[in-house]
């Protein structure tokens, strides 16, 4: 069984602020955020066996405070956040007009010149997911990482999506499930999606 969680909120968040691979660690809200998470699985009798994570510390903090400090943890490159290239920090309330457009239909537009195309999210998602399959048939696992790595996670899960995953929001700590089944994962579920409101 797999979980699938999106990094607590940082001040970039918070700021609106385009993050990609800054390397910014949680705020006080996403802390409590990371917190909230681990006790309403705990509640849940979900008890984790490993964890992977990004290697970036908002990824890292996340999956500590919610897997455990215990746990072993291995951080894995293809469960970074997309590549924003020249358009990182950007104020996402003033966005450029090529971002606007990519943004406005991810599964048509391509991404401007500079970032990740979403397709290699999608292939580097689906290779670390594939890898650690046998795993996931015989282990719980928590998987920490950002929302469009997550997204990636997400569409290659869910190969009739038609890139539906894309527009979806996800919010900072929310949870996806999957399991795996006669040597495939199962279309994964969304799990905790309202971590906000139980802080």
């Amino acid at each position: 069984m797999i979980y699938i969680i999106r990094h607590g909120q940082t001040e970039m968040n918070q700021a609106n602020v385009l993050q990609g691979r800054s390397d910014r660690p949680l705020n006080e809200n996403g802390i409590e955020q990371a917190k909230s998470a681990a006790e309403r699985l705990k509640k849940q009798g979900i008890v984790f066996d490993k964890i992977y994570s990004s290697p970036l510390i908002r990824a890292v903090q996340t999956a500590k405070l919610v897997g455990g400090e215990l746990l072993p943890l291995e951080v894995d490159e293809r469960l970074i956040e997309m590549d924003y290239g020249p358009y990182e920090g950007m104020d996402l309330k003033k966005p450029a007009p090529e971002v606007i457009h990519f943004f406005s239909d991810f599964q048509n537009n391509p991404a401007p010149d500079g970032m990740e195309p979403l397709d290699e999210v999608v292939k580097r998602s689906g290779e670390f997911l594939e890898e650690i399959k046998e795993e996931a048939e015989k282990y719980t696992i928590l998987i920490s990482t950002h929302a469009i790595a997550m997204k990636g996670l997400l569409e290659y899960l869910t190969p009739n999506s038609n890139g539906a995953y894309w527009s979806k929001y996800i919010g900072n700590c929310e949870v996806y499930s999957a399991e795996v089944k006669d040597g495939a994962y199962t279309v994964p579920l969304p799990y905790l999606t309202d971590v906000e409101h139980h802080l």
